[in-house]
């Protein structure tokens, strides 16, 4: 973390090689050491409402998650989900999942919570024009944004920076240290474990969990476990994220009037579901025919949503189905994690989740499916690239502007940054805290004819 060097005092705790499989004391450590403020709740419990509590997570009110906030289908008044509501949904499918196999509940629903508190306005689309935008400065990545702002962003604790300090001077300046979560709630919240360019399997990839600037701290939460590999807390947030966000967006393209369940049965239609599964969703060898059989298994259901026409029933039928579907992606994994790991309590790094492919190819097929209907529609293509030239022009405003736009807390990280890198890298975290609505405005503001 900026303003900080080798490692804390505190941590005395170092598991020394070993591989952590109990919550621990090096489990429930903190970067900065802090004592409790009430007795009786455990570090997990404190990590939880930390996040519950952080304004990064309400502002994932508005921000995009398939549908833009605030838009409104001429059908249905279909109540979009957002990122908050998603958020929330994962959690709700993780914490019951994570208790089921032995994790601690707490740990795996302030994971969940806080998988998604990186992500810029304008959903995948905004993540894309910032990280074009910080190309020179580290890239950007949603993932890894969600650890700085768990780690530096989100005010919460401040240490005092005594390299910072002048001569002679103790106590120097204030650093904050974001939420200052536990070691495990950081690594439970960590998808992609390694930085930039530093996949374990694909060099290419746009995935990573951390900036250069944050490796300090990223390094201090991976402490312990085997490189590249994600604890077994971050594998039952990653399943529950794919289950709710497949499952509920299948549910909203149904209420919002987009999909007709008769078009699952079209031969054409369903040839276009396998292309985008393959595209996007599954590995690129797998045979079409796995994927119509996962699509049959599910219409074969006897509370599969056959018909759909907005009334009360239908609505109440819907929403039977969607618990269907998230109980039986969840009790795919419970028991196959338990066929191969037994009865006993799992966490950490002594186990691996285990997703039967079948479970995994209905799950792709459900996003395949709310990809082609909604994602795919002209008019949102239309709002995509508006929304393109919206954040790239922003960005470009703020760069030539700056500190004027910036928030007094950005301002502040932008008057102190050492150099033209660093002053980028503040221009794209304010860029990442804003919701759609707020890159509106300020984009009318900053580029308004004076």
């Amino acid at each position: 973390m900026e303003g900080t060097t080798g490692t804390p005092e505190h941590v005395s705790d170092t598991v020394s090689g070993t591989v952590p499989d109990t919550y621990d004391e090096a489990a429930t450590a903190r970067w900065a050491a802090e004592p409790d403020k009430r007795p009786g709740r455990t570090a997990f419990q404190r990590d939880r409402a930390r996040v519950l509590h952080s304004s990064a997570l309400r502002r994932l009110a508005g921000k995009t998650q398939v549908v833009t906030p605030g838009t409104r289908n001429e059908a249905w008044d279909a109540s979009p989900r957002t990122r908050l509501t998603h958020s929330l949904e994962c959690a709700q499918v993780g914490r019951e999942l994570g208790a089921a196999l032995g994790c601690d509940p707490d740990l795996v629903e302030t994971a969940c919570l806080a998988h998604d508190l990186g992500h810029p306005p304008f959903g995948h689309n905004g993540e894309q024009a910032l990280n074009d935008f910080a190309k020179d400065c580290g890239g950007f990545e949603g993932n890894a944004q969600s650890l700085r702002l768990l780690t530096r962003i989100e005010p919460k604790r401040f240490v005092h920076d005594d390299t910072r300090s002048a001569p002679g001077e103790q106590n120097g300046e204030l650093v904050s240290v974001g939420l200052n979560l536990t070691r495990a709630a950081l690594d439970a919240a960590t998808k992609y474990p390694w930085p930039r360019g530093a996949h374990p399997t694909d060099p290419d990839s746009v995935k990573f969990g951390v900036y250069e600037d944050d490796l300090p701290v990223f390094e201090w939460a991976r402490q312990g476990a085997p490189p590249y590999r994600t604890c077994f807390e971050a594998q039952v947030m990653d399943w529950s994220d794919d289950v709710a966000y497949s499952v509920h967006d299948f549910e909203d393209s149904l209420h919002a009037g987009h999909l007709d369940p008769a078009l699952l049965l079209s031969e054409p239609e369903r040839n276009d579901i396998w292309a985008v599964a393959i595209g996007r969703y599954v590995p690129k060898d797998t045979d079409p025919q796995e994927l119509a059989d996962a699509l049959d298994r599910l219409l074969g259901q006897e509370w599969w949503p056959h018909h759909y026409d907005g009334s009360a029933v239908a609505q109440g039928r819907l929403k039977d189905a969607t618990s269907q579907l998230i109980g039986r992606f969840c009790l795919a994994a419970e028991g196959a994690t338990r066929q191969a790991y037994g009865s006993g309590r799992l966490s950490r790094y002594g186990a691996e989740l285990v997703v039967p492919r079948a479970a995994r190819n209905e799950c792709a097929v459900l996003k395949a499916v709310a990809d082609r209907y909604v994602m795919q529609r002209a008019e949102q293509e239309a709002l995509r690239a508006d929304q393109r030239i919206v954040l790239t022009e922003l960005a470009e405003a703020l760069t030539a502007r700056a500190p004027e736009g910036l928030d007094p807390q950005f301002r502040a990280l932008f008057d102190t940054a050492p150099d033209d890198r660093a002053r980028k890298r503040v221009i794209v975290d304010h860029l990442a805290s804003l919701t759609d609505a707020s890159a509106r405005t300020l984009h009318t503001h900053l580029t308004a004819p004076r």
